[in-house]
């Protein structure tokens, strides 16, 4: 049995020394957000500290950072990273991005926003180094890396995963690729001052635009999110995945994951275990129609 890797206590530690590292304060810094990653919003600076919470993800920290760079550059309105750090930060056993914090409004991005932003991060050339679009591949890693997991469920994800990676691969795409987000919801959008800016760039890479409309319409299936707001999504982006014949195979790998998405932590945060299993329960009976809660 793995013990829990990822505890509150364990990141503050990091933080604390990251924190000291680096001449800020981490008193009084809050947990934001722990699932993928645990990020700490810190309160006597605008600074987020954003850990890895998967070592078999650890790569895509180096990606996250490159293509940060890469928006800034061209002027995509994007999260930035905190100026003057060689990014990625080792602290111990774990790797960390420190980022300038957006003073955010009390409104969400609009899908219309979003939409606008996935535009112009569309139009860029892809630069050197981002991979090329494999969605199960985060899923598969997860598996791998699960802090709890039984053999029986761990061969149905894994089986599941390969046949959902066989018809993703007998997929003809109508929209040419681009470097596209490849996590795309309101969620990752923070509306500033200035507006609204992406963030959260795990999964960008090289691949086909019509991925970034499968969240939102995941969202619709399975978290009853308002169908409305997808529709301004596919207007803004002039195509409507759900209408499309592929769009089944896709939802099968969003759905991966979004119900992996905690394996590596669940020992570390038991508050995400009792919605992973009804995930995970809902697709090994195969109700498609079975509504999820979000992980907190």
């Amino acid at each position: 049995m793995r013990e829990a890797r990822f505890t509150k206590a364990k990141l503050d530690d990091a933080l604390a020394r990251l924190c000291g590292r680096l001449g800020l304060d981490h008193r009084g810094a809050r947990l934001v957000r722990f699932t993928n990653n645990a990020v700490y919003l810190l309160a006597g600076a605008p600074v987020v500290v954003r850990f890895v919470a998967s070592r078999r993800l650890r790569h895509r920290v180096y990606k996250v950072v490159a293509v940060a760079r890469y928006l800034a550059r061209n002027g995509v309105p994007a999260v930035r990273l905190y100026p003057g750090l060689d990014q990625p930060l080792i602290e111990g056993e774990h790797l960390a991005t420190v980022w300038s914090s957006v003073r955010e409004s009390d409104r969400r991005a609009t899908p219309g926003e979003l939409g606008r932003l996935l535009r112009a991060m569309h139009a860029l050339p892809v630069p050197p180094g981002v991979a090329r679009w494999d969605p199960l591949d985060d899923v598969q890693a997860r598996i791998a890396d699960a802090e709890h997991l039984d053999d029986d469920d761990r061969q149905f994800l894994l089986s599941h995963c390969a046949s959902v990676r066989a018809a993703l691969n007998q997929l003809e795409f109508p929209l040419p690729r681009s470097l596209i987000h490849g996590d795309a919801h309101a969620g990752n959008v923070l509306v500033g001052p200035d507006g609204p800016v992406l963030c959260d760039f795990d999964s960008a890479c090289a691949g086909p635009p019509e991925w970034d409309l499968v969240p939102l319409a995941v969202g619709v299936l399975r978290f009853g999110d308002d169908m409305a707001g997808y529709r301004a999504l596919a207007d803004a982006l002039g195509f409507d995945v759900m209408s499309w014949e592929g769009f089944g195979v896709l939802r099968a790998a969003r759905e991966l994951k979004l119900t992996t998405s905690v394996l590596p932590i669940l020992r570390s945060n038991p508050g995400v275990t009792a919605e992973f299993r009804r995930r995970l329960a809902d697709m090994r009976a195969g109700r498609d129609d079975a509504q999820w809660q979000r992980y907190r």
